[in-house]
């Protein structure tokens, strides 16, 4: 007969700078190593992007998530090793909760916050695409307006060059001789 235990841990997921720029891809990321193993998220939160005391993989900065679960002692082992293979996580650190209580570890959730900040994202990234769509669909107008307004004063200005061009032409060469 074999008897599992079930504790509570705390993991602290690093992951590149630029798993920021799609938020939730890299959150949905840490929740799916942690479904892997059948660990029971308790609290899950975007904890900091920071500079790095030390460069890592190419990354000067990154991005922490701390969570909070629930899991078999046995399956730590397998959460240690897919985020060994996983190529979006830099460093992982995975420690028994002992020393805090089931209201503790439920007080740091923030998944509320961080939903309210991969929408927030999500819409100024919107917004950046329209403005800079805008800009050039403008610089596109202009360019169309130009070549209709040219050439109706292009053909008047060509003629006084070369009317210019031919008076001055017979002087130039009447003088040499």
């Amino acid at each position: 007969m074999t008897t599992t235990t079930t504790n509570y841990y705390e993991g602290l997921f690093l992951l590149p700078q630029s798993a920021g720029s799609d938020l939730g891809a890299a959150a949905e990321l840490v929740k799916a190593l942690l479904d892997k193993v059948g660990a029971e998220t308790i609290s899950f939160r975007k904890w900091d992007e920071r500079r790095l005391a030390y460069e890592i993989k190419g990354n000067k900065r990154g991005l922490y998530f701390l969570c909070y679960f629930k899991v078999e002692g046995s399956q730590i082992a397998a959460l240690d090793r897919q985020c060994l293979l996983s190529e979006g996580v830099l460093r992982h650190m995975v420690t028994r909760a002992d020393h805090l209580t089931l209201e503790q570890m439920q007080s740091v959730d923030a998944q509320q916050e961080l939903a309210d900040e991969i929408k927030l994202r999500a819409e100024q990234a919107k917004d950046k695409t329209s403005a800079s769509t805008s800009i050039v669909d403008r610089e596109d107008v202009k360019a169309e307006e130009a070549p209709k307004e040219a050439p109706a004063e292009a053909p008047a200005a060509a003629a006084e060059e070369s009317a210019e061009a031919v008076s001055a032409e017979p002087a130039i060469e009447g003088e040499s001789a």
